[in-house]
């Protein structure tokens, strides 16, 4: 059963037409992705959609009673509401049908009304619970609201930054389980950890159907079952995830590129045809002309667009970054603490950690924007040295985008008042370059401002590439970007002749690009792993478990050397003891069972904490089970405290 239907869509701006006759349907629990090229007109579509925007023109059907979550890319709040607030505003629907429910339960209760008619309602209503959530909500709310990395709950929606109040958006829309969820970018903001969890639950949990606009390619390839492309104002829709699309849009292309090639060589047929008759012709080869002529005048496809990225390298020295005994604090906290570190020429190396970690921060202290001992003010501290080589020119490509200038055109945030550009070292027109990030001449006098998140994103790296450089600093660049454009970000950086640091989420970026990863992993300490981020998960996984295998050694030769110890305590302390009463006999015969249960419980729990997952999947639990741990602990030092006492008394009864 379909959650909405939508037919012959039109929308434009302007002279731009951005939905052109689209049609689209979205079935009860279907999992689609939407893609296409920035400013393409994916979150125009969504908006209509979900009818928080209406078309020019088309119709929309929604399922009646089918609630519609939107997760927008900048969502808005009331100043004063604090997050958990918010979050708990999604529970509307929630609370409605709980309160049908109870109020049902107590007619039956009473005995007034149909009793048959009652319980189906109460039936219905249970359902609806269930399907919502289920009975303990307040306890998904909170593990929600931790999984996706809200760290200040009870704090107001003025304080908090634009990704924490996307996060907090996002909390809102999953604890409300609608029947169509449309997430908007739901991965920006969000660290490596935080995206996987995301998807197993969109996968696993969700109950409803979803509209997926996103960049993230794993994503995409992980959860939906089908693909809807938006291109030129058309929409063509893909069974499977990214890779299906791929390779059925790759089929779809080389069919155009047949029926033009047919189209050609059937016009060249008609015109040599044509050049050979005598002036009088019959109304059959009237015909015929007339549809050469219909023919030739049809619109061959257009060719599909990419991005054409390039950066002009420099020369490097012997040096180029090094990192010596760096630590960088903030309020007293380290982020990173004592961490050596070296960039050679090649390397491209990916920066992951949860956020909060230190990763941007670093990136400053890098690019010369923090100094040692701080700036006074309640920023971060810095200890240790960072050394860039004489040679060593870095381009920044930060992740909120800053050196753009919101209300000056795309033109003149890259040339300013001039009409040519600087590119490796040639002149360049400026209208030509911007064609390469796949601006249209006509468009480069509009201003920034106006533009998709993509779309200032495209104009920041249009900025960045015309320096000369041997490093490149990117601060989260797949933020908003579309996949095309990602894919030529990616081939720029495996062909680049210098280095790269890349803070990112992007799991299939870092995959294709990364030849190291360098993972914050909290309390100041800041890991290197060799190879892409698979390798990297490999590695932190065998890590955990010779973590385990080390701690289980130890509790080991510990339980070895326990009764030796013990024996050395009864011999000096032999003569004249008392015997052991019938409670600490009875205490003693079960005491060594008790202290296993008690060690093999802090091995359980340590194994777990010890899972880097863990802090992703169950984030919200993580503090109740430091705490589970400590008791655990305390628990087992008593009981074997109290066996060494026990076994004691035991032996000096005995020897007595």
């Amino acid at each position: 059963m379909p959650v909405l239907t939508a037919h012959d869509l039109h929308k434009s701006f302007g002279p731009q037409t951005i939905l052109d006759g689209v049609s689209a349907t979205i079935r009860t629990g279907e999992r689609v992705g939407l893609v296409g090229l920035n400013g393409s007109g994916k979150s125009t579509l969504a908006r209509i959609l979900a009818g928080v925007e209406q078309p020019d023109s088309g119709t929309i059907s929604r399922r009646r009673g089918a609630e519609i979550g939107v997760l927008s890319q900048d969502p808005v709040f009331a100043p004063s509401d604090t997050a958990r607030d918010v979050v708990l505003a999604g529970l509307s629907a929630w609370h409605a049908a709980k309160a049908r429910h109870d109020e049902v339960s107590r007619a039956l209760a009473a005995g007034s009304g149909d009793a048959e008619a009652l319980l189906a309602e109460q039936t219905e209503a249970a359902a609806d619970v269930e399907r919502l959530g289920g009975w303990d909500m307040m306890h998904r709310v909170d593990a929600i609201i931790g999984h996706v990395g809200v760290t200040r709950p009870d704090a107001p929606m003025s304080v908090l930054s634009g990704g924490d109040r996307r996060r907090v958006a996002l909390a809102r829309l999953l604890v409300s389980r609608p029947a169509l969820a449309v997430l908007d970018e739901p991965s920006n903001h969000l660290d490596v950890e935080t995206v996987e969890w995301l998807e197993r639950y969109l996968v696993e949990e969700h109950p409803g159907a979803l509209l997926l606009i996103t960049h993230d390619r794993y994503l995409l390839d992980r959860v939906v079952e089908r693909t809807l492309e938006i291109d030129k104002g058309k929409v063509y829709s893909y069974d499977g995830g990214y890779e299906e699309y791929l390779e059925q849009k790759s089929e779809r292309l080389a069919l155009e590129q047949r029926t033009e090639s047919n189209r050609q060589n059937f016009l060249r047929t008609e015109l040599e045809w044509l050049r050979r008759q005598p002036k009088a012709r019959t109304g059959k080869q009237k015909a015929r002309i007339q549809r050469a002529e219909t023919t030739k005048a049809a619109p061959p496809p257009k060719a599909e667009r990419t991005a054409q990225l390039s950066v002009e390298s420099v020369r490097t020295g012997k040096t180029i970054l090094e990192l010596k005994k760096l630590g960088l604090a903030v309020d007293g906290n380290w982020l990173v603490r004592g961490l050596d570190f070296s960039l050679t020429k090649g390397e491209r190396v990916g920066i992951v950690g949860r956020n909060g970690t230190g990763k941007t921060t670093m990136l400053r202290a890098i690019l010369g924007q923090l100094d040692a001992g701080g700036d006074g003010a309640g920023g971060p501290t810095m200890e240790g040295e960072v050394v860039l080589g004489k040679n060593t020119s870095v381009a920044y490509f930060d992740q909120h985008r800053s050196g753009l200038d919101l209300d000056k055109s795309i033109f003149e945030n890259i040339a300013g008042t001039h009409t040519r550009v600087e590119v490796g070292g040639r002149s360049m027109d400026v209208r030509s370059y911007l064609e390469r990030f796949l601006f249209d001449p006509n468009k480069a006098r509009q201003p920034v401002g106006s533009l998709s998140g993509g779309e200032r994103a495209r104009v920041a790296l249009a900025k960045m590439l015309t320096q000369s450089v041997n490093v490149i600093i990117l601060d989260e660049p797949t933020n908003d970007l579309d996949v095309m454009t990602l894919a030529a970000l990616e081939e720029m950086l495996i062909e680049l002749e210098g280095s790269a640091l890349v803070v990112t989420h992007d799991r299939w970026f870092l995959n294709r690009v990364a030849t190291s990863i360098l993972a914050f992993e909290g309390g100041g300490r800041v890991v290197r792993y060799a190879g892409n981020y698979d390798a990297y998960r490999e590695q932190r996984a065998h890590a955990a478990e010779a973590e385990v295998a080390a701690a289980a050694q130890a509790a080991k030769a510990q339980a070895e050397a326990r009764p030796a110890q013990a024996s050395a305590k009864a011999g000096a302390k032999a003569g004249g003891a008392p015997k052991l009463t019938f409670a600490e006999r009875t205490e003693l015969d079960g005491i060594v069972g008790r202290i296993d249960e008690a060690e093999q419980k802090v091995r359980e729990l340590e194994a777990t904490l010890a899972d880097p997952t863990i802090y992703a999947s169950r984030g919200a639990e993580v503090a109740g089970m430091l705490s589970e741990l400590e008791r655990a602990r305390q628990e087992a030092a008593r009981l074997v405290s109290r066996w060494e006492e026990l076994e004691t008394k035991r032996e000096a009864a005995g020897k007595a």
